[in-house]
């Protein structure tokens, strides 16, 4: 849902591919998809049971955790513009 609102933001859908994090997201989303819905139906079709030949796709998980690296690109923000923090902590 996040990624379409996102998509639609862009006044030249064009102008989403030069975007590094929204590329970056979108990698992530299209892993996602890859490792939760098409990567179970291929070990349910190929082992039965869809029981222990999981291991390997433990290694597409440590990707989503590089979606933190969003939270620095907040921080630097943040120094950059305390008066902003300001705004923020009014709110909250």
């Amino acid at each position: 849902y996040e990624w379409i609102i996102r998509f639609l933001a862009f006044r030249r859908k064009r102008d989403g591919l030069r975007d590094f994090w929204f590329v970056f997201d979108s990698l992530l989303v299209w892993t996602m998809i890859l490792e939760t819905w098409l990567m179970s139906a291929v070990f349910l079709a190929f082992l039965g049971d869809g029981g222990g030949g999981m291991g390997n796709a433990s290694i597409l998980r440590i990707a989503r955790l590089l979606r933190l690296t969003r939270m620095a690109r907040m921080a630097r923000l943040l120094r950059a513009l305390p008066e902003l923090l300001i705004l923020i902590k009014g709110m909250v």
